[in-house]
């Protein structure tokens, strides 16, 4: 009674008061326990239950570890010296490292400063009375004390702001706020969802690395990116897909799917009403829809004005029909096209059969669409034209080339209806008549070798043969006059002391 103290191989322990059985090298302390194993574990209780032989101590009622950074707070805890483990078993709180970890069943090792926590895990970072900043939520959780890494091995769930991510095995660094989550972990973020073999996510910068089979999907923009990387920041909405890249639209009923090496959206003033987004998409881009396929080297898509303009070869096929030229700018009203726009070196080529081609050249061409229906195609700047008309009983009829300044074509139920333009020059033949030379304008070309057949073909790059691709044309500027030139025209002859004082070169 009173100031009791016992010593056990290496561990002192004090109480009030104790019962010693020396039979069985054992005792039961009660009253202001404490238990110190060296100058780093504390164990503090009301009552401690130890027995010698098996080196086991059986603490009870408001009980306190304490190892390093660690401190364990519970009502029940064994502490089995044998093995160097303690572990509660009806529900703890343990605070480390300005974490809070509480779960109904725990064990910590002290050598080796790992935790396995079980049923109602729940991870608290900062830890209370500060406002959480990340909370992860699970129901078997490894905690090392030492690196204050938290390794998930069971399903998981973390809510860190908007951002909520499911994990059933990672690693999470709380020191350094880095998430490492692998197994098909999912990322999700106010209406994206990003996927992978690994997720790695960082809470300072809030930003998101996928690797593996990745697919990031935004629900609000009904869109997606499949790949093997995906790099994401929450704060700016920057977004880049490479590695097998594949963007996937479906928001409307025929989903269209592209392929580039790389895409990339970046978003302005994403935390305000007028919100845009800009989608680049290099090199080797390849699109597909059921009623329009693309190719090109790289594509820019604003949601401002919504305008995608494909740069360096473009070719856009709908149906039948091919057009290309130096630039393709396609407009969209409600995410339908509206109207398409071929600038320099335009040209339009529709299949009749495997010889007879409508064709169109020009410097520009304009086509109109009313309900995704192609009612009116213009063409301007030395338009060539070659065009099959038919009977009545769908018979071609003859050939009729034609040179003018400006085209209006206009369609019916996908069928020429009239056409109109100013004075022009031209001729027909008919069709037995037609010499070998006139089948085809100067700058025909029909890439169906090109064209991607579905959106499994969009990864294979087939460009085009040698010495078909369009040069690009340049406007040269008028050259700049030299003073000198000037004065030699003018017949001004400076003294020899002022030569030597001119600027060479001076414009």
């Amino acid at each position: 009674m009173g100031d009791v103290k016992f010593s056990h191989e290496g561990v002192l322990m004090y109480c009030d008061s104790a019962l010693y059985y020396e039979a069985t090298n054992s005792f039961d302390a009660f009253g202001h326990v404490r238990m110190n194993q060296g100058d780093t574990l504390h164990l503090d209780s009301e009552v401690l239950y130890y027995n010698g032989l098996d080196r086991l101590a059986r603490a009870r009622y408001d009980v306190v570890l304490k190892h390093g950074t660690m401190t364990i707070y519970t009502d029940s805890l064994d502490y089995d010296r044998l093995y160097d483990l303690g572990y509660f078993f009806e529900g703890g709180r343990v605070l480390d490292h300005d974490n809070e970890l509480t779960s109904d069943w725990g064990e910590y090792s002290p050598s080796t400063h790992e935790s396995v926590f079980n049923y109602n895990v729940r991870l608290v970072n900062p830890a209370p009375p500060a406002k959480p900043e990340t909370v992860l939520i699970s129901d078997t959780l490894h905690y090392n004390t030492q690196t204050a890494i938290a390794h998930i091995v069971g399903p998981s769930n973390i809510e860190n702001g908007e951002n909520h991510i499911y994990s059933e095995l990672g690693y999470y660094d709380t020191q350094a706020k880095h998430t490492h989550l692998l197994d098909r972990s999912i990322l999700t973020n106010n209406g994206k969802r990003l996927v992978g073999d690994s997720v790695v996510w960082n809470d300072d910068s809030a930003t998101a690395e996928a690797f593996g089979n990745i697919v990031y999907t935004d629900v609000v923009g009904k869109n997606m990116f499949t790949g093997e990387y995906c790099y994401y920041e929450d704060i700016t909405g920057y977004v880049m897909a490479t590695d097998k890249a594949l963007a996937i639209d479906y928001s409307q009923q025929d989903t269209m799917y592209a392929h580039a090496d790389t895409f990339k959206v970046y978003t302005y003033n994403i935390d305000t009403d007028s919100t845009y987004r800009v989608v680049h998409a290099y090199y080797h881009m390849r699109a597909f829809r059921r009623d329009v396929q693309a190719v090109c080297d790289s594509m820019v898509y604003d949601t401002r004005d919504s305008i995608l303009i494909m740069y360096r070869d473009p070719i856009l096929w709908q149906e039948g029909q091919q057009q290309l030229g130096e630039e393709i700018r396609i407009f969209f009203n409600d995410r339908n096209i509206d109207s398409v726009q071929v600038l320099r070196q335009a040209l339009s080529v529709e299949k009749i059969d495997s010889i007879h081609y409508n064709q169109v050249s020009g410097h520009e061409m304009h086509s109109y669409f009313k309900d995704g229906e192609l009612y009116l195609s213009t063409s301007e700047g030395n338009v060539f034209v070659n065009y099959y008309p038919f009977d009545e009983d769908s018979i071609m009829v003859e050939l009729n080339h034609t040179e003018t300044s400006l085209l209006k074509m206009y369609v019916k139920e996908k069928k020429v209806d009239h056409i109109w333009m100013p004075a022009a020059t031209g001729i027909m033949y008919p069709i037995p008549l037609i010499p070998d030379n006139m089948y085809y304008l100067q700058n025909f070309a029909w890439f169906d070798y090109i064209r991607p057949r579905d959106k499994n073909d969009l990864f294979e790059w087939r460009p085009k043969q040698a010495g078909t691709e369009l040069k690009e044309s340049v406007r040269h500027s008028a050259p700049k006059q030299k003073l000198s030139d000037i004065r030699k025209q003018m017949g001004i002859v400076l003294p020899e002391s002022s030569k030597s004082e001119e600027i060479p070169n001076e414009e």
